[in-house]
C-alpha cells in the first residue's frame, strides 16, 4: 500500500518507491523504502534485513527512487557495519514506530555498540543522485 501511494504522489512520511533491477532477471522490482537524509547525505536502510531488494542493490549498484512522477535515479555504496550506528540511530528516531517489530529490541535510544552488533544484519546503503 505505500508503495502504491508513493507511485501516485503520496509520501507517507517520506516514504518513496523504491526500483532496482532484479540481479538473475535483469527486470525492475519495486518495494516501499524510507530514504534517510542524515548529515547532508541520503541513505537507504534495510528494516527487514538481507533481504531480496539489498541483494539487487547489492548487484545493481544502483536504482530509481519515486515518489509520483518524480522519479531519480541514483548509484549506491554499500556502507561497512562498523558505519552505520550513527545513521542506524537516526532511522530508528525517524521511522521507529514504523520498523520496531524488525529491529526487536534496539531502538534509537540503543547503546552505540547495540547498534554496532545490529549493523550487520541491517544493511545501510550511501545513494547519490545520477540525475
Amino acid at each position: 500500500m505505500v508503495g502504491w501511494l508513493a507511485r501516485r504522489g503520496v509520501s507517507l512520511a517520506g516514504s518513496a518507491d523504491l526500483a532496482v533491477r532484479g540481479r538473475k532477471s535483469g527486470e525492475w522490482r519495486r518495494v516501499p523504502v524510507n530514504p534517510l537524509t542524515f548529515e547532508g547525505a541520503q541513505y537507504l536502510v534495510s528494516a527487514r534485513g538481507h533481504s531480496e531488494w539489498v541483494r539487487n542493490m547489492r548487484a545493481a549498484r544502483g536504482g530509481q527512487l519515486r515518489v509520483g512522477r518524480r522519479t531519480r535515479a541514483f548509484t549506491a555504496v554499500e556502507l561497512a557495519p562498523d558505519e552505520a550506528p550513527a545513521i542506524l540511530r537516526a532511522y530508528l528516531e525517524r521511522w521507529g514506530w514504523e520498523v520496531k517489530q524488525y529491529f526487536g529490541e534496539v531502538t534509537a535510544h540503543s547503546t552505540d555498540d547495540v547498534l554496532l552488533a545490529a549493523a550487520p544484519n541491517h544493511p545501510v546503503f550511501r545513494i547519490t543522485p545520477t540525475e
